[in-house]
């Protein structure tokens, strides 16, 4: 018999049993294993015992990113060193990097999850995966391959890059799924229209993570490619790696694995619970997480928890699309502006593109500027572009409150890489 990698809970309450269980697990391994986490604990108050039911996890002190870089080289570290049997580190490009400790349970648990997000966007063991992410210390590649080997399907483990080498693959081993950036998935879809081979592969599904994707991104990759569908991933290399959750076919939200861990939405300012649908920072506190775990840890990622169920009938909670990042704000002449919220309001507009960038300035009279540069679709006539801007700059200003120029590109003249796409360039001194 097959392995299901989807939890098997009856109901909602079976499932709070389940979190509350490696809540007490984690809190008692972590006090027990960690001196990092145990003064903490002992500052704030908080013992092990206080832990009784799920809102007790506002007992507990946050965890940030700065407690990671000053615990280098092996932060939050709960386990002896010799049962750590793998490491990875985090992408950032400044200062010391983030670097994550697995022993051998962590590693399987990560599989089985990742496995878990194969099993949800509907693939088969006759399925060949492609992957187009990167490898070595990173999370991405490790990820993709040891989850796709772990369901049972054919793992191309490609890398990152290489348009030439990914194209030929399509074509010779016929892959069915490519797994890669949101950037990374444009750059090939138009690249396989261009060489006119659209008809000769057999892609069927993408999936995508590391960057948000904007609505109209999704549906000009899906078009160029004809795919079934598209789906995103989530995760960081502090919660294992990618593969922490996935939207179904529905596509009603991004399912997230309760089961692995607790997910807060809280305001950055303030720290306590958002409104339902309001948009907050996930604080994810990790539930069997041996060598690093994470409690109540500001991954400073925006989103909204969904509180309706899920129509394809899983009863694993959903939050929202990754909206951006709460040290991503953008204060422009007093307000806050998300990317998140600009990649909605453009896939809103009909005739604009996938493609945009924010360019900030201040100007000799001292006031901020913003301007939007986007690229027109395919299919926009020259005369329609002054009716598109000022579509934009309309649209813009009574969403956000912020007015804003705008200028309009041609199809394909904005930059596409393989990795991912930056968007904002602040000029302002």
């Amino acid at each position: 018999m097959e392995k299901a990698f989807m939890p098997r809970f009856e109901n909602r309450e079976q499932l709070f049993d389940n979190q509350l269980e490696g809540l007490k697990w984690t809190v008692s391994h972590v006090f027990n294993g960690s001196a990092f986490y145990r003064k903490n604990f002992v500052a704030s108050g908080v013992m092990p015992e206080d832990i009784k039911c799920l809102d007790d996890i506002s007992k507990l002190p946050f965890t940030m990113g700065k407690d990671l870089k000053d615990g280098y080289p092996l932060p939050l570290l709960s386990v002896p060193q010799k049962d750590v049997v793998r490491v990875h580190a985090s992408s950032g490009t400044t200062g010391k990097r983030k670097i994550l400790s697995y022993t051998q349970t962590d590693l399987d648990i990560w599989f089985d999850m990742f496995a878990r997000c194969y099993e949800m966007a509907g693939l088969t063991k006759e399925d060949r995966v492609q992957i187009a992410v990167g490898y070595g210390v990173w999370t991405a590649g490790m990820g993709f391959q040891l989850g796709c080997e772990r369901f049972g399907a054919m793992a191309i483990p490609v890398g990152p890059g290489n348009i030439d080498m990914q194209c030929q693959f399509l074509l010779d081993m016929q892959s069915t799924v490519l797994c890669c950036t949101a950037s990374m998935a444009l750059l090939m879809a138009e690249e396989v229209n261009k060489r006119g081979i659209k008809d000769k592969i057999n892609l069927k599904k993408i999936i995508m993570g590391s960057e948000r994707c904007s609505a109209a991104m999704h549906t000009k990759i899906k078009d160029l490619l004809g795919l079934e569908d598209m789906f995103d991933i989530t995760g960081m290399t502090e919660l294992y790696g990618p593969g922490m959750g996935l939207d179904c076919p529905k596509h009603e939200g991004i399912h997230y694995w309760a089961d692995k861990y607790i997910l807060e939405i809280l305001n950055p300012d303030t720290l306590k619970p958002v409104e339902d649908g309001e948009v907050g920072e996930m604080v994810v506190t990790t539930l069997n997480k041996e060598a690093s775990p994470l409690v109540r840890y500001r991954t400073r990622d925006l989103t909204r928890k969904i509180s309706t169920p899920c129509s394809c009938g899983n009863i694993l909670p959903l939050h929202d699309r990754i909206m951006g990042r709460s040290d991503d704000m953008i204060i422009l002449r007093g307000v806050n502006i998300y990317p998140g919220q600009i990649d909605e309001i453009l896939s809103s507009i009909s005739d604009v593109g996938s493609e945009y960038q924010l360019h900030l300035e201040r100007k000799g009279d001292g006031k901020d500027y913003m301007t939007i540069k986007v690229e027109a679709s395919t299919e926009v006539d020259s005369t329609d572009i002054e009716n598109i801007k000022l579509k934009i700059i309309k649209t813009i200003q009574s969403k956000i409150m912020v007015s804003c120029n705008a200028q309009i590109c041609a199809y394909g003249e904005l930059p596409r890489v393989a990795g991912k796409t930056r968007r904002i360039f602040d000029n302002r001194e």
